[in-house]
């Protein structure tokens, strides 16, 4: 009996230990280098990390912003890569850059992309070929361009002011002048090298134009209430190019959300991690929830009824 007892204390020891030595499931850790701080692209942060959560995918997040500088954000995905991240998420172009530059073969989904080709982070946007894939925020400008007019017929001449290096303002400026024509509209435009340079190039810029339109600019977006702040004083209609610009003073979007598209990049990485879907075969996404949104209190401002 007392061999009997041993032998059954023996083997639950054994088992014990074994179980103790049992490889533990690791939590997924996601990396996040965010190019810079502004509402739109904190507000895709936002919306990634809660759709996460919605979705029930425990992750370890690990976050850093890069303050707007590309060398800072290129050391952060470097970083990233040496933590082995098992997917990197990257928010904005110069982001989505840095993160590739690294030649990692981790997933990166990129999001606040305007243009994924121009910007050679895929080779095209129905296949991206390569180890990223993401969501673009690009914008019906067309739809966007008709406003102006449905505000104000006598509407001749807008305005852009945008960043000189920033590929996601010079795709839009391009979309705009291709597109304006057939809205009766001209344009005038005005680049700014550095985010110092707008008070001066907006007041030069209000006097030659009727109305102003603001691309999703990260410099613009940055100084968004600044830009706003001139144009009601100036009593001048502005079109914004996504929701964030119209919470920070612009007049009216018809355009999409960042949180939005931040939670519609977290249902990507879901099918990436959880569901083992091959990212270089994924379609870049496009924003799929455009809404009108106006700025009330501006509206007011500038003694205009907006349905």
């Amino acid at each position: 009996m007392k061999k009997l007892i041993i032998a059954i204390l023996i083997l639950s020891l054994l088992t014990a230990c074994g179980g103790a030595n049992e490889p533990k499931e690791e939590k997924l850790k996601i990396g996040v280098v965010q190019l810079m701080e502004h509402l739109a692209l904190d507000d895709c942060y936002k919306g990634f990390e809660e759709e996460l959560e919605n979705l029930g995918i425990e992750c370890e997040i690990i976050y850093k912003n890069a303050q707007g500088d590309i060398a800072t954000a290129r050391t952060i995905s470097e970083k990233l890569v040496q933590d082995e991240v098992d997917l990197i998420f990257a928010i904005a172009t110069g982001a989505a850059e840095a993160a590739v530059s690294t030649g990692t073969d981790i997933p990166i989904l990129f999001s606040a992309v305007t243009d994924p080709i121009e910007a050679h982070l895929v080779e095209s946007l129905e296949e991206p070929g390569a180890n990223c894939s993401g969501t673009s925020d690009a914008a019906d400008v067309l739809a966007q361009l008709k406003i102006f007019k449905e505000l104000d017929p006598e509407i001749e001449t807008i305005g852009i002011i945008y960043s000189s290096d920033e590929i996601n303002s010079l795709v839009q400026v391009e979309e705009v002048e291709k597109y304006a024509p057939e809205c009766g509209l001209k344009v005038e435009t005005s680049a700014i090298a550095n985010i110092s340079d707008l008070p001066q190039i907006a007041q030069s810029l209000v006097k030659k134009v009727d109305a102003l339109y603001i691309p999703s600019d990260n410099k613009i977006a940055g100084s968004i209430s600044l830009l706003a702040d001139i144009l009601i004083k100036e009593k001048m209609i502005s079109v914004c190019a996504e929701e964030s610009q119209v919470t920070g003073g612009g007049l009216i979007t018809n355009g999409i959300s960042y949180y939005d598209l931040g939670a519609q990049t977290a249902k990507m990485a879901k099918r990436v991690l959880v569901d083992g879907e091959d990212i270089s075969k994924m379609p870049v996404e496009k924003g799929d929830n455009p809404r009108k949104v106006v700025n009330e209190e501006t509206m007011k401002a500038l003694d205009l009824e907006i349905e």
